[in-house]
């Protein structure tokens, strides 16, 4: 008969707290519910029911259609600039591709070109604008930052150039109508089962497959996360390529829901989806966020001009207020973080000591 024997752990190995993964510390309940994207849902629950009992007009059904039909544009761009963002990169691009791809629709509709067809090519042309963005960034090794500053001003200049000033305002009225029209006998417009659909394609590949764990390594340390096997650079390629084909479909949606095609269509766009990410509890430096917290966070935005603009509030006003929103979300994230870390000492205690050194 044999006997196992173990070597006794060395002083070091005994003083050296074990290291486990501080997220799965906690119970269930905490980590699920006490969260940044949690207390965004929150608020956006009560601000809708504080307006819906205050505010004259906005618990009428047909408030709920136009809200949507107007946050539309932010909620597609939001789902791949979201993973955009948590890589560490920015697209400031993505209104200008709005613009660019509206004009490209409209130009093909005046040549006698069919919508649906038109509709094709604008996607390839937004696939190429992010591809583009992508090659200057992974390739050529610039930073997001200043490529997409740049490639804002290169398709809005495009856009502006191809169709001048004029408007594109002659569209078959099935287009339209589709964009505007409503589910059944709902105020809930169609194009929100388009959204739910890429929603689910984004949060199944953000949040349950190898490419989303990839996604938010490059977050945390892109060199790390190279030397674990991620594909670095082709993940951000991808990325920007999503990014751009999404604008193109929010451009097409925005497009027919106006019925009109013009070079400056979405201008400034791009702040409000960046705003809603953030406010979603997404980190400006990368590693962290969750599709559902940015959901969220546009539906708050969207929830909150709508209330004030029906209580007469200028959209300057709007505006400061969101910009207000922004900035407490984010220096709330950092006032938590400071936290933290002063309660949780080096080698991740707790300041007061650990129970081996209390005995």
């Amino acid at each position: 008969m044999t006997t196992a024997t173990m070597n006794p752990p060395t002083p070091a190995q005994a003083s050296t707290p074990a290291r486990v993964y501080k997220d799965y510390g906690q119970p269930l309940w905490r980590r699920v519910l006490l969260t940044r994207e949690m207390a965004i849902i929150g608020l956006l629950v009560v601000v809708t029911v504080v307006s819906f009992f205050t505010v004259k007009g906005f618990s009428q059904p047909v408030t709920l259609g136009y809200l949507l039909l107007d946050v539309m544009p932010i909620l597609l761009i939001a789902l791949p600039m979201t993973l955009v963002i948590i890589t560490g990169e920015i697209d400031l691009s993505v209104a200008s591709v709005v613009g660019l791809s509206s004009v490209t629709l409209g130009i093909l509709n005046q040549a006698g070109v069919d919508v649906g067809i038109g509709i094709v090519v604008c996607i390839l042309v937004g696939a190429v604008a992010g591809a583009i963005n992508g090659f200057l960034i992974t390739v050529v090794g610039l930073p997001s930052l200043a490529v997409t500053i740049g490639t804002l001003a290169l398709y809005r200049g495009l856009a502006v150039g191809l169709l001048g000033t004029t408007a594109v305002t002659d569209w078959p009225k099935f287009w339209t109508d589709l964009a505007k029209a409503k589910i059944g006998g709902t105020t809930i417009p169609v194009v929100v089962i388009l959204f739910v659909v890429l929603a689910i394609v984004f949060a199944v590949l953000l949040h349950f497959t190898p490419f989303g764990r990839g996604i938010y390594s490059i977050g945390l340390s892109a060199e790390a996360a190279s030397f674990s096997g991620v594909h670095v650079n082709r993940t951000k390629f991808i990325l920007f390529m999503l990014t751009g084909t999404v604008s193109a479909i929010a451009g097409i949606y925005y497009t027919l829901r106006f019925g009109s095609a013009r070079g400056d269509n979405a201008t400034g766009l791009e702040l409000q989806v960046i705003a809603a990410v953030l406010l979603g509890g997404v980190s400006i430096f990368g590693g962290r966020g969750a599709l559902h917290g940015v959901i969220a966070g546009v539906l708050l935005i969207g929830v909150l001009s709508s209330a004030l603009r029906l209580v007469n509030v200028t959209s300057d006003v709007i505006n400061i207020i969101t910009g207000v929103l922004l900035v407490l979300s984010v220096v709330a994230a950092s006032f938590l973080a400071w936290l933290r870390s002063k309660r949780v000492g080096p080698g991740g205690r707790k300041h007061g000591g650990s129970s081996a050194a209390k005995a």
